[in-house]
């Protein structure tokens, strides 16, 4: 199958949806994804932005899968146009059969059934087992094209067994975190997320699985009549996702960061063996922090990995300023970098400047840092999670007007060495400090914040 033979049949299925051929850039879209290219590429080789790339690929997928009859996108393209052209080959072998035996040929193109008649059957229906219903249906995402990257490498084609994806709230987590799995689903034989804001027991969580798996395999057989074997070992028959969101509602509040709540043992048990034994699936775990026993560095030798989600880069956080009318003030760039690049603090910030009318140049000039009663529920949510030894060191280093090292901070006496060196730990788990070298310092908002208590 040639780029030329793709591109032609694309085109009629195009034109047949929407009663128009291709144009230049969904034609470019394709030769791209034939060839391998990301759309970083292919935006810079069309001269275009590339999230305009993303959007118009987006709903070229949408028209491809509703006239094939099943999922495409850049992913599964090429092997789902294969499988289009096998089934009409199929299909005119078929009807050649047919006719000579009834002693008529016909070979008009109407002849051939659309892929997606009701009687057809869909193709990789192994692939099919999805339990996405907590899944939370993001509008805009603002680009992460590095951090998807990497997600990808590492699931795809690294194998990890456990990833964390951890940042202070707001900055885009369960956002990256649902754009990854959008892209890679077809990968896996089951995908399923699981949203922990209400803390559901073990029992339940595995319950849940357990019925997926054993639906899948015999819907219809009961449970009750179903042998239920050891979860591990359905990760190990099968390819799988799992994403647990807000994990931090595993582990305790007032502690260091990561320690498990007494009724969540069991789920730190699973981990290690997700973590230790031999299997094709992958765990997504999504929070404020992470498990105890996951590092923050890790090498490609370990089945775990750690991504640290830090703001948006500064093209990418002009959209959400340029969405509340903001994007063309003076030093945009310094209100971004005060804000961290944090989705759901400039957000939140420019819709009190637009609301109240406040001059942001004026705003930027005076330093001033504005804590809109959203950020600062937000910030006292993380906050409240913290140790008492945390909210010392937070408080050391909110007097503080340049980064301090870790001798500056001893010399107050009130803390004691080792717990001072465990605070830090735990601070950086939870991305409420910023490290600089040996340096330690509280970014603008978090200061502010905590000054302000």
């Amino acid at each position: 199958m040639n780029l030329k033979e793709v591109l032609k049949m694309a085109d009629e299925m195009v034109f047949a949806k929407t009663g128009k051929h291709l144009d230049n850039l969904q034609e470019a879209i394709l030769r791209g994804t034939m060839q391998g290219d990301k759309y970083t590429k292919i935006a810079e080789e069309s001269h275009c932005n590339e999230s305009y790339v993303r959007q118009v690929g987006s709903e070229l997928w949408q028209i491809l899968s509703e006239e094939l009859g099943e999922d495409v996108n850049k992913k599964n393209f090429r092997s789902a146009m294969k499988r289009f052209q096998v089934s009409n080959v199929s299909n005119f072998a078929q009807n050649v059969n047919e006719q000579h035996i009834s002693g008529s040929f016909n070979t008009c193109k109407e002849g051939r059934h659309p892929p997606n008649i009701p009687n057809s059957q869909p193709p990789n229906q192994e692939i099919s087992h999805q339990d996405l219903s907590e899944m939370p249906d993001w509008g805009n995402f603002f680009d992460r094209t590095p951090e998807l990257d990497t997600l990808t490498t590492w699931i795809l084609q690294q194998h990890s067994r456990l990833i964390t994806i951890t940042g202070i709230s707001g900055i885009g987590k369960t956002s990256l975190a649902v754009q990854i799995v959008k892209q890679i689903q077809d990968e896996f034989e089951y995908v399923v997320w699981y949203a922990l804001d209400e803390f559901p027991t073990f029992d339940k969580f595995q319950s849940n699985l357990v019925q997926l798996f054993s639906n899948s395999a015999n819907p219809d057989s009961s449970p009750s009549n179903q042998k239920q074997l050891p979860l591990i070992k359905y990760f190990q028959n099968h390819r799988c996702l799992v994403v647990l969101d807000d994990v931090q509602n595993l582990f305790s509040s007032g502690e260091l960061a990561g320690k498990y709540k007494p009724e969540s043992a069991a789920y730190r048990s699973l981990f290690k063996q997700i973590e230790k034994l031999s299997h094709q699936s992958c765990f997504l775990l999504v929070g404020w922090e992470p498990p105890k026993e996951v590092p923050q560095l890790t090498s490609e030798n370990t089945p775990i990995r750690t991504l640290q989600l830090t703001g948006l880069d500064t093209e990418a956080a002009r959209e959400i300023l340029r969405d509340k009318g903001l994007a063309e003030i003076d030093r945009c760039e310094a209100l971004i970098h005060r804000y961290q690049g944090n989705p759901l603090w400039l957000k939140s910030v420019a819709t009190l400047i637009q609301e109240l009318g406040i001059d942001a140049t004026e705003l930027l000039l005076n330093d001033t840092v504005l804590l809109p009663d959203d950020l600062q529920d937000s910030l006292q949510q993380q906050f409240d999670r913290a140790s008492e030894i945390e909210k010392q060191v937070l408080s050391l280093l909110a007097t503080e007007n340049q980064p301090v090292n870790l001798a500056k901070l001893l010399q107050n006496g009130q803390i004691l060495p080792s717990d001072l060196v465990n605070a830090l730990q735990s601070l950086s788990r939870r991305c409420a400090i910023e490290k600089q070298e040996s340096l330690y310092t509280l970014p603008p908002v978090l200061k502010q914040y905590i000054k302000g208590l």
